[in-house]
């Protein structure tokens, strides 16, 4: 099935995406960044076939995603969209020398599986193997400005029906401590609680934060230092008992991975399609860590990921991003990926979610590539 054109569309988001904070000094929330006063640019990626069917991807940092249709994806025209394996591979070989943004990698390859579903007629993870649609949910927490904020949203979480917590503090040691001590009594002892450094701190904090939370029966320790020291990483992971959970936003899908695994600078490994070059380094990287007996937790939100998280047997959750009580009290009705009692509902109908409204993509563009 011959790819026969690729566009992008470039809109203005006049309802920005919210805000909401991570640790101290990092921008937050699903917005791209673009300050207060200019209007953000989103694209819509549209992949067009011989056989008729259309797949699509919606993009932040849409002038740039419009760089990269125009300039390196038109030339896959003609290309088989069905041949997933050989597209990657001619996406990996321009990336040497373009060197995508790491969420842009995987732009053509999701598109790719979006078709493929489509085209098959079953839902994506029944074609990536099929594991288990029942997959928990965890609350994965923006960052409040206090104890109490944390508090009355985890209750509310709980309310709800989730059974596991991730905590994105604010980046103290001393303080972030005490917010665990703080979760492990709101949530009781039979509450699965991880926590997330964002990579704040070198490896002493990182050590000592590691016993704290190995005191406080946490499951996993996610990226408490930059993911460019794996030495450290190593040493951490000899040091402690918890599970260190990395490898979120390095480069390099799964032979970057691989390396991770050969250092024994991680306990677990994160998949995603967003940074892991899409569906199929996702696969790549859980495969791998599988055969090493080795948890590769799917990352992030969206129905690609939740997808993932259906077809992956050595995942463990899916992630779900909660910042304001009137989010948390929607997610059983939001749009894309409800989660209901805890759990994930897994969409059972073809492709990645509605193609956007192309009539109205036409009309309202601020330019088409």
């Amino acid at each position: 099935m011959k790819i026969t054109d690729i566009k992008c569309y470039l809109v203005e988001e006049k309802d920005r995406a919210p805000k909401f904070n991570w640790r101290n000094g990092i921008p937050g929330g699903f917005s791209d960044g673009t300050p207060d006063g200019l209007t953000p640019r989103v694209a819509y990626v549209r992949v067009d076939t011989e056989a008729g069917i259309v797949g699509a991807l919606r993009q932040n940092r849409g002038d740039a995603v419009a760089s990269v249709v125009q300039r390196r994806l038109k030339s896959l025209i003609g290309q088989d969209i069905l041949m997933t394996e050989k597209l990657w591979s001619l996406v990996w070989e321009i990336d040497r020398i373009e060197e995508f943004q790491i969420n842009q990698f995987g732009i053509l390859d999701i598109i790719a599986w979006d078709i493929k579903s489509k085209a098959a007629g079953l839902p994506l993870y029944q074609l990536l193997g099929g594991y288990d649609t029942r997959v928990p949910a965890y609350a994965s927490t923006a960052t409040w400005g206090s104890y109490d904020e944390y508090e009355r949203h985890i209750k509310t979480c709980m309310e709800l029906g989730f059974t596991a917590f991730k905590l994105h503090a604010w980046g103290d040691p001393k303080e972030d401590a005490e917010l665990c001590r703080r979760l492990r009594k709101w949530a009781g002892d039979d509450a699965v609680l991880t926590y997330d450094g964002s990579g704040a701190w070198g490896f002493e904090d990182s050590l000592k934060f590691g016993r704290i939370l190995e005191s406080l029966d946490f499951y996993w320790y996610e990226e408490p230092m930059r993911e460019f020291d794996l030495y450290s990483y190593k040493k951490l992971c000899d040091a402690l008992d918890i599970a260190v959970l990395a490898a979120e936003t390095s480069d390099g899908s799964h032979w970057n991975a691989a390396t991770w695994i050969q250092m024994g600078a991680l306990d677990m490994v994160r998949a995603s399609s967003f940074l892991k070059g899409g569906i199929t380094g996702a696969i790549k990287i859980a495969h791998l860590a599988e055969s090493h007996g080795m948890k590769a937790q799917v990352h992030g939100v969206g129905q690609a990921e939740a997808q993932l998280a259906a077809a992956i047997p050595n995942n463990d959750y899916y992630e779900q991003i909660v910042y304001s009580k009137e989010q948390i009290e929607g997610l059983a009705t939001q749009a894309d990926v409800p989660i209901v009692d805890g759990f994930v509902q897994v969409s059972q109908a073809p492709g990645l979610g509605p193609e956007p409204d192309w009539g109205w993509l036409e009309k309202n563009a601020v330019a088409v590539v």
